[in-house]
C-alpha cells in the first residue's frame, strides 16, 4: 500500500505508525515506541541489528529492493521501515502539567514555552516545526484536530525522529483549548500578519514566564476564532517586499527569539 491508502485504512484503526531510517527508528526506540516488525533490504541487516535484535519476539522482513518498493509505494533508500505501535496521547492538561511550571522551588518559577500547530496540512511542515521546537527547547507542541499527523512518516523523517523527543497531543476542542493554556498561566500569542499584531522584539521585551506561540495554517494562517481568543498578536518584521515566511520558517524564528 502507499502511504496515504495505508494511513486511511488501516493506520488509525490498528494504532501503527511508520518510522524510517536508522536514526528515527532509534529515537523511537529510545523514547519507549514500541515496534511491531522491521522490513529491510539484506545490506541493511547489519547495521540495524543493534535495533533490532533489542526485540527478539519482533519480526524482521528481508527482501530484495524491487520487492520493497512494490511493497511499500516507494524506493525505500534510508535503510529500513519499522512498523511501530502508536501511542496513547496524554491529555492536554496532563501535558501542561509535565512542562513543570507550577514545580515548588527556591528562586524564580520555570520559564516555558510551547508550541500551538493550528490546522497545518502540510507533513513536511509540521516535521519541521517539531525538529525546530526539539532544537529550540520548546516544552511541548499541541497540534489542533485538523491538523497533520506528527506521526505520518513524512513528518517523523523531516522531524528526524524529534517528535518522539518533544511531549505532544491533540487538543480536542479548539480554539476553546486556549483557555486551557491560560487557565494554565500562559500568555497566548498567535503569529499573524493581521492588524494591531506587535514586533517580535516586543514580545520577547515583555519577558513572559510562560508563553504559547500558536502558528496557523499555511494558507490562510490563524481561525478567525482563534485569532479572537489571543493575549498577542505577534509579526515578525520583514524586508525587501517579503510579507510572510514559511511556517516552519517562522516557527524556528521564533522559538529562537523567545527562547
Amino acid at each position: 500500500m502507499t502511504d496515504v491508502r495505508l494511513r486511511a485504512r488501516v493506520e488509525v484503526e490498528r494504532g501503527l505508525f511508520m518510522a524510517e531510517s536508522y536514526e528515527v527508528i532509534s529515537r523511537a526506540v529510545d523514547a519507549g515506541m514500541a515496534p511491531r516488525s522491521f522490513l529491510m533490504a539484506e545490506k541493511w541487516k547489519e547495521k540495524f541489528a543493534p535495533l533490532y535484535e533489542q526485540f527478539p519476539d519482533v519480526p524482521v522482513y528481508v527482501g530484495e529492493g524491487e520487492l520493497i518498493e512494490q511493497l511499500t509505494g516507494f524506493h525505500l533508500h534510508r535503510g529500513a521501515l519499522a512498523a511501530m505501535q502508536r501511542p496513547a496521547l496524554p491529555e492536554v492538561a496532563e501535558v501542561l502539567r509535565d512542562t513543570g511550571v507550577h514545580e515548588a522551588g527556591a528562586g524564580s518559577p520555570r520559564r516555558s514555552r510551547i508550541a500551538i500547530l493550528e490546522d497545518l496540512v502540510d507533513h513536511t511542515n509540521v516535521g519541521a516545526c517539531f525538529r525546530s521546537a526539539a532544537a529550540m527547547g520548546v516544552d511541548a507542541v499541541l497540534v489542533t484536530p485538523r491538523c497533520a499527523d506528527p506521526l505520518y512518516r513524512r513528518a517523523i523523517r523531516v522531524s528526524m525522529g524529534t517528535v518522539f523527543q518533544v511531549p505532544w497531543t491533540r487538543v480536542e476542542s479548539w480554539p476553546a483549548g486556549i483557555d486551557l493554556l491560560r487557565d494554565a498561566g500562559y500568555v497566548v500569542a498567535g503569529m499573524t500578519l493581521g492588524e494591531g499584531a506587535i514586533g517580535l522584539d516586543e514580545l520577547v521585551a515583555e519577558d513572559h514566564q510562560h508563553l504559547a506561540l500558536v502558528f496557523g495554517t499555511e494558507g490562510h494562517g490563524l481561525t478567525p476564532g482563534a485569532d479572537r481568543r489571543l493575549d498577542r498578536r505577534v509579526t515578525i518584521p520583514m524586508m525587501h517586499g517579503v510579507d510572510s515566511l514559511n511556517v516552519a520558517a517562522s516557527s524556528a524564528v521564533a522559538f529562537y527569539a523567545t527562547r
